[in-house]
């Protein structure tokens, strides 16, 4: 297949960076880099586009990414920084038709309870999309050719699905990771995972808990995504991260490698 690349269509957290009506310095910062949208991604491979996640910045991101073509979308977790976005998908759905999503039962129950309007066939409202829904059962699947394994991990009182396909993993929104995760995350080129602020919180990694993290992984490359203002100045934190650590930005894009 040759390789897979992956667009940070955004790298902030449920409030974004500037969040509304702070002062913080962060949050009046003028490197772009330390504006940040909600986070969520792009995976492009051969003529192919699959998007991670939706949430309410979706359509200025792909506005961005100047995102003609968008083949199905894959959901980590139902929250809504991560899923608002959802009814966006509509000019994608009248240039394809009907649309594939991928989740976890979970995920999906939610998503008819906020968006019934798309995913049931009850009093289906003139307009709107129609999804295919694919339910993710933690066994690997195909996406269009390209092998996904799904992984989940915990964020809090509930789970959350990364996604490795070939060299690429992606994980976002976690707290910890199984052990036996690790070991299928072996021979990675990019590893995606969340680096919120450096206080411990309850539900995310902190900085210090994600470059342990990574540094177990051992990808050749890892970046850090769904970031606080509280983390600080992208220029600044860069500065103290070990060698093979990022902290992404909005509209960065790297590469992995595919089996062939």
């Amino acid at each position: 297949m040759g390789q897979i690349t992956l667009r940070f269509l955004g790298t902030g957290t449920s409030q974004g960076i500037p969040v509304l009506g702070s002062d913080h310095p962060v949050c009046l910062s003028q490197d772009f880099r330390d504006k940040r949208q909600r986070t969520s991604a792009l995976i492009r491979w051969q003529d192919l586009a699959v998007g991670i996640d939706c949430g309410p910045d979706f359509r200025n991101q792909m506005l961005s990414a100047e995102q003609k073509k968008l083949d199905a979308l894959l959901f980590t977790h139902e929250h809504a920084d991560h899923t608002a976005g959802l009814d966006d998908i509509r000019p994608y759905y009248f240039q394809k038709g009907c649309f594939p999503i991928y989740a976890a039962s979970r995920v999906i129950d939610s998503l008819n309870e906020r968006f019934a309007y798309i995913l049931s066939d009850e009093n289906k409202y003139p307009g709107a999309p129609s999804v295919q829904i694919n339910e993710l059962k933690g066994q690997q699947f195909d996406l269009f050719g390209l092998k996904v394994l799904p992984l989940d991990a915990p964020h809090g009182p509930i789970e959350v699905t990364g996604f490795r396909m070939g060299g690429l993993a992606y994980f976002t929104d976690v707290k910890s990771m199984p052990e036996q995760h690790i070991k299928q995350l072996t021979g990675l080129d990019v590893l995606v995972l969340n680096a919120l602020r450096h206080e411990p919180h309850h539900a995310h990694l902190s900085l210090s808990e994600a470059i342990e993290l990574a540094q177990r992984i051992g990808a050749k490359q890892t970046f850090f995504t769904h970031i606080s203002h509280h983390l600080g100045f992208h220029a600044e934190v860069q500065k103290t991260l070990p060698p093979g650590i990022f902290l992404a930005y909005d509209g960065l894009e790297v590469v992995a490698e595919l089996p062939m």
